[in-house]
């Protein structure tokens, strides 16, 4: 029998339950900070879909429930998505302008993983005073330790200095010494140290560098368990050196080395021969080799124009019968003059590479293959904005009309969501879900400890948390207009805190943090 005063306390609270109120609720008065009510929770690696309450109390989730709970701030998700916040394992766009968009395409993490980035203590220094709206990571750029060791001169952290030095192709044709190999190792191992978050290899925009040269620094990688990521090197559908020929090569060295290699845009590299390679790479991954891909929902990439695969002799044939017309500048198709002006004068410049033609089923289905690969995920390739060949000053919002990127850099995953999951049904929601939040976090986390708390509807697991409306999420950015930013995103909360409200971006808050590796 309960004592008096306990008795009386039992009392009010059973008169506060049969009012409409569980006991969860009474304790959560003063624990959480915000309440997501009523929406369809979505938490890939426990399988669950269903209508839940989540409650979060500082950067952090604190309750996953079917019972009522209140807080300081309510979120209203009714007919509403409740995903873990997107994590773009590709985003070379980090800046807050880029950051911003990306947040409105519900991404909460964007990672610099294909090229990365060097130095890397300058990167992070740099952005970590700065401030960014979403969480921020990049890898060790393999390729800026290249050319730093050919070229003689000190890397920037920024993708600009990597396209800026097209002009100077040496590092992309020439095989390394022993000397430059381990200067090259030891740029390379000092930006692990630093943080980064695996290596990126840009091996198609070097396609000279030796076979040795990748497989010994993998080996790094491999001895301080972390990853690779890989532009393979040659793109092409004739052999040899064909994309299914580079393919096996990223494949030898990680069964080799024991390294996890990621693939990046298996789409843009596969082409049309997504059926060979798609069968190399489940092969080796049903053999216990460690790799992983990811794919953009586009037909069409972005990079500069000097790129070494759109030269030689025969780059034309190799890729599957481009023209100078399958790229663009600034929306615009090139003539024959344009493309070769522009290659010989101004090698870096930013163009759209259409290498699909997905108004044609055959295209689409090539690209599906590769978007929908098993155990794939979504990950955006998204550069940052230009006016007039000039970056966007950073701190400029609203995005500008005028502004050039790839539309991937502001629609990647809506594009995603709306296309392959309401509108044709090619992929179950839990499954779309897994491909943009838990999956990216899964092929990470063994070497970056930070990851095993995102991708996650879960208590404990850091609340980055997406609220949208399936029945209306739209990729709004086109090919011509580029700076269309996505709706449909209601919410979006980085670290516990809300960034997007009510689809529209709050400005004055910074909540993104370092993602970093651990490496001692």
């Amino acid at each position: 029998m309960l004592n008096k005063p306990l008795h009386k306390i039992y009392v009010a609270l059973l008169t506060l339950s049969v009012a409409g109120y569980s006991l969860a609720a009474i304790a959560s008065d003063a624990v959480y900070d915000i309440a997501i009510i009523g929406g369809r929770v979505i938490d890939p690696e426990t399988g669950l879909d269903a209508v839940r309450n989540v409650g979060i109390t500082g950067n952090q989730i604190a309750m996953v429930t079917e019972n009522n709970i209140t807080a300081a701030k309510i979120i209203d998700a009714h007919d509403r998505v409740v995903s873990p916040g997107f994590i773009d394992m590709h985003a070379h766009g980090q800046t807050i302008l880029a950051a911003r968009v990306q947040a409105l395409d519900g991404v909460t993490t964007g990672l610099e993983l294909e090229a990365g980035l060097l130095p890397i203590s300058e990167y992070y220094d740099e952005l970590g005073k700065e401030g960014r709206p979403i969480n921020y990571g990049a890898s060790v750029n393999w390729a800026q330790a290249r050319i730093a060791t050919f070229l003689d001169k000190k890397p920037q952290p920024n993708i600009g200095w990597f396209f800026d030095n097209f002009k100077f192709p040496v590092w992309q044709k020439e095989l390394a010494t022993d000397a430059q190999l381990a200067k090259i190792s030891a740029m390379v191992q000092a930006g692990l140290d630093q943080g980064g978050l695996g290596i990126g290899f840009l091996s198609g925009y070097a396609p000279g560098s030796g076979r040795k040269e990748y497989y010994k620094i993998s080996e790094l990688a491999a001895k301080m368990n972390m990853p690779t990521f890989t532009h393979a090197r040659f793109m092409s559908v004739l052999e040899p050196k064909s994309t299914f020929e580079a393919m096996a090569e990223i494949i030898s060295v990680a069964a080799s080395t024991g390294v996890h290699a990621h693939i990046v845009h298996l789409n843009s590299m596969s082409i049309s021969d997504i059926d060979a390679i798609g069968e190399l790479i489940s092969g080796a991954q049903a053999r216990g080799i460690k790799i992983s891909t990811e794919a953009y929902p586009y037909g069409a990439g972005s990079t500069g124009i000097g790129a070494a695969m759109f030269r030689g002799p025969n780059w034309r044939e190799r890729s599957g019968g481009m023209t100078a017309n399958s790229f663009a500048v600034d929306g615009k198709r090139l003539t024959e003059e344009e493309f070769a002006y522009l290659q010989r004068e101004k090698p870096g410049t930013a163009i759209v590479l259409h290498f699909l033609d997905i108004t044609k089923s055959e295209g689409q289905a090539f690209l599906d293959k590769s978007v929908l690969f098993p155990g794939g995920v979504i990950a955006s390739d998204g550069i940052i904005w230009k006016i007039d060949g000039k970056q966007v000053p950073q701190d400029t919002w609203p995005l500008p009309n005028n502004a050039q990127s790839h539309p991937r850099a502001a629609a990647t995953f809506s594009l995603f969501l709306r296309k392959y999951v309401r509108e044709t049904g090619k992929v179950s929601l839990l499954e779309a879900i897994r491909r943009v939040s838990y999956g990216p976090a899964k092929i990470l986390q063994d070497s970056v400890p930070q990851l095993k708390k995102k991708g996650r509807i879960q208590v404990g697991a850091d609340a980055d948390i997406v609220v949208f409306d399936l029945a209306t999420v739209k990729e709004n950015a086109t090919f011509t207009k580029p700076a269309q930013t996505s709706t449909g995103f209601d919410y979006v909360i980085v670290g516990g805190v809300p960034l997007v409200e009510n689809g529209i971006l709050n400005t004055d808050v910074m909540p993104g943090k370092a993602i970093r590796n651990q490496v001692k």
